[in-house]
């Protein structure tokens, strides 16, 4: 009996610990949960019914210089139907009327959508797309069509709005202006959006709200917990005519030449400010688009228009002047064991350094280049280093081509290297780089940094302002820059560039002709060029600079510089010309003329003089003769140019008025 009772005692001690331990562990979980733990199941409690939603910020827009829009957001709607939310009743009563109401809008049958609707209503699909990327107007149309003006519960309309970014001005410009990163919102990395995203971006909000039915979310407060903020306004250089210019005429001469990829640049000349940049690569069915921007970041061999460094850098050193006779042989003369060749068959034999780059003569430039600098050829390097022709330009805009200038000890560095490096060969440069120094000849020697951007602003007040910025006050002595302008527009008159030659107004620059890919093996059978043409007008006040890049046209059509791009240049140059001609300025206005005051003399007391016969105009000009006789009622006729020699009724006759008389003039 005792053993029993001591068993049943010590059953209940080990129940009664275990009871002990149990009440031990629900302390300490009730200890942890209310003093450690408490925090994240508050927490996830509160975030079941209440969440911080994100406010968007309005980004800000992308303008041209006259206030075009070149980038701006604007709200798209796409529309589903809840087939399953609507009653029996409204769906039976408003199928038909707003079918109607939908082939009317879209074109299409109404009987092709009572056919969806019927259909989404008997699969019970919730989710029916309708219509996509609507606008605002049209989205407010749909919204009040027969059962969907009833809401999203009795209607069953369901609306999604999405800002989107467009382009006003279309496919011109879009490489330059940029655009979300493989269409990832909000992702912005290339052109102006992505250069000045900072501030184009704005600042988002939050706002709390509060779960309530059907998965909806309602606020908890009146305002928001964090207002978002607007980005700014950008105001780019870019003027929306020019842009228009230079893409039409560089898709022109891309299609007539089906080439493989082009790029225009145009620039102010003072300022620096980038006016227009086209971008075109061809696909694969043959057409064009604003592909890549290849005016910024393709770096390649830039050819002939390489030779004006070459020989600026010789003249500055005082290596040779303009008059220089040079020797290029009959078109053809080694360089360290490799010939290099001029374009001419048969050469142009003894000229001067001037004529050298006007007729852009390889065998010329690489003479003068070697005989000046093969002993120390870093004394040339330094100039192009001082040129800044070495560095990247440092512009904003993601994706600026490197520019590679050999020197010795650089791995493209040869015996060869400076003759090539005189015709453009064996180094780098983008158009924009090759531009900027172009730009410095026409700009009095002053090379000033490319800019794209004028200012920052936010409703109409300015955040910020972007001032020229200055490289190098003189990249040479006036005497050098006198005599490289002076040539530069003798190859537009007499030169490489004489096709583009116009009387009504100067241009002047340097055409380009490169080979590209030359090391393939395939060259000699598939020949592959790049054409360029870099200058400024007009020539004697500068106004503008431009460079135009054409790579890989068809050498059935043509390939040199003067033929593919010197015709975008002149195109351009014509075309901004004539939308915004120079003001001629007459010099020495009050001069007097001896042979201008005669003929007043004569025609003055005339025609003061009151007449009742035929007055003697013999030997006056024919233009007083006539104004003098159609004052006294006459009809005058002329015969002829220049005075008058004689006059059809004879002076001292009665004057008759309405009378016809002849003059001719001699």
């Amino acid at each position: 009996m005792a053993t029993a009772e001591k068993n049943i005692l010590n059953r209940l001690y080990v129940i009664a610990g275990c009871m002990f331990i149990f009440a031990i562990a629900v302390t300490v979980k009730l200890v942890n949960i209310q003093f450690v733990e408490g925090e994240k199941y508050r927490e996830l409690a509160h975030n079941s019914t209440t969440r911080n939603f994100t406010i968007p910020a309005n980004r800000g827009n992308v303008y041209a210089e006259d206030g075009s829009l070149l980038a701006t957001s604007v709200p798209k709607y796409d529309i589903r139907f809840d087939a399953v939310t609507v009653s029996s009743e409204n769906f039976k009563n408003n199928i038909v009327p707003l079918s109607k109401e939908m082939g009317k809008m879209f074109n299409r049958p109404a009987s092709y959508y009572q056919n969806v609707f019927r259909k989404a209503r008997a699969n019970k699909n919730r989710y029916l797309l309708i219509a996509k990327n609507l606008g605002y107007s049209d989205y407010i149309k749909l919204k009040n069509f027969p059962l969907f003006k009833m809401g999203p519960y009795k209607g069953g309309i369901i609306v999604e709005q999405r800002t989107v970014r467009e382009h006003p001005l279309g496919k011109v410009a879009e490489r330059l202006v940029g655009d979300q990163v493989n269409n990832q919102p909000g992702v912005y990395e290339v052109g102006l959006e992505g250069a000045f995203d900072e501030y184009l971006r704005g600042k988002e909000g939050k706002r709390l709200k509060q779960k309530i039915a059907r998965g909806q979310w309602k606020p908890v407060f009146d305002e928001n917990e964090v207002e978002p903020q607007d980005g700014y306004d950008v105001i780019s250089t870019i003027n929306a005519n020019i842009q228009d210019i230079a893409h039409h005429a560089l898709l022109k001469q891309m299609e007539h030449y089906e080439a493989e990829h082009g790029s225009v640049i145009v620039m102010e000349v003072k300022t620096g400010e980038i006016k227009a940049v086209a971008n075109l690569g061809r696909t694969s069915n043959g057409n064009y688009y604003e592909k890549l921007n290849y005016a910024v970041g393709e770096s390649h061999e830039p050819g002939s228009t390489f030779k004006v460094m070459a020989l600026m850098a010789a003249l500055e050193d005082d290596k040779i002047d303009t008059s220089t006779v040079v020797d290029t042989k009959k078109g053809r003369k080694k360089f360290y064991g490799r010939y290099i060749h001029d374009s001419k068959h048969g050469g142009y034999g003894e000229i001067s350094a001037a004529k050298a780059l006007e007729v852009s003569s390889n065998i010329g430039l690489a003479s003068i280049l070697d005989e000046a600098y093969s002993g120390n050829p870093n004394q040339f390097i330094d100039h192009l280093k001082r040129w800044h022709l070495d560095k990247k330009i440092g512009i904003k805009i993601k994706g600026e081509g490197t520019p590679v200038i050999p020197e010795p000890g650089h791995k493209l560095w040869s015996k060869n290297a400076l003759p090539s490096i005189a015709y453009g060969y064996n180094l780098r440069l983008t158009p924009l780089q090759t531009l900027a120094f172009y730009n410095a000849i026409a700009n009095d020697g002053v090379l000033v940094k490319p800019r794209f951007i004028k200012e920052i602003r936010a409703w109409n007040k300015k955040v910020d302002q972007f001032e020229t910025q200055v490289v190098n006050k003189q990249i040479c002595s006036e005497e050098t820059l006198h005599e490289i302008r002076d040539i530069l527009k003798n190859i537009v008159k007499r030169g490489t560039g004489r096709p583009l030659y116009s009387k009504y107004f100067s241009m002047a620059g340097k055409t380009g002709t490169a080979r590209t890919e030359y090391w393939e093996d395939d060259w000699a059978q598939n020949r592959r060029y790049i054409s360029s043409f870099a200058g400024y007008f007009p020539a004697e006040k500068p106004k503008y600079s431009c460079i135009v890049v054409i790579h890989k046209p068809s050498i059935k059509k043509g390939y040199y510089g003067a033929d593919v791009t010197g015709p975008v240049f002149k195109r351009i140059a014509q075309k901004i010309f004539t939308d915004s001609p120079l003001i001629a300025e007459v010099a020495n206005v009050n001069k007097e003329d001896p042979l201008l005051e005669k003929d007043y003399e004569t025609y003055y007391p005339k025609a003061q003089a009151h007449y009742t016969k035929v007055p003697n105009v013999k030997g006056m000009a024919g233009m007083d003769a006539v104004s003098l006789l159609e004052n006294l009622g006459l009809k005058v006729q002329i015969v002829g140019n220049g005075t008058v020699a004689d006059q059809s009724i004879k002076s001292g006759e009665t004057l008759k008025h309405g009378q016809q008389i002849t003059l001719k003039l001699s």
